[in-house]
């Protein structure tokens, strides 16, 4: 990773419950939620199943049940 203010972000998939630690840069998350950044410029060293979890709250599993 880039940055060097990494911190964990425990997220709950809404649909099956699973937590997820996402380890991120905290100004990489600032500048996504507050729309500098698109998620894939500011985020872009996680997987696009880990941005995918952040956006919508779905893992990467339950998205593949969801659309095959």
């Amino acid at each position: 990773m880039v940055g060097t203010n990494n911190k964990p972000y425990y997220i709950f998939c809404e649909l099956c419950g699973q937590e997820y630690n996402i380890i991120a840069d905290e100004q990489d998350i600032i500048d996504w939620l507050s729309g500098d950044k698109y998620i894939q410029d500011a985020l872009g060293y996680l997987s696009a199943g880990e941005r995918e979890l952040l956006i919508s709250r779905t893992c990467d599993t339950c998205w593949k049940k969801l659309y095959p």
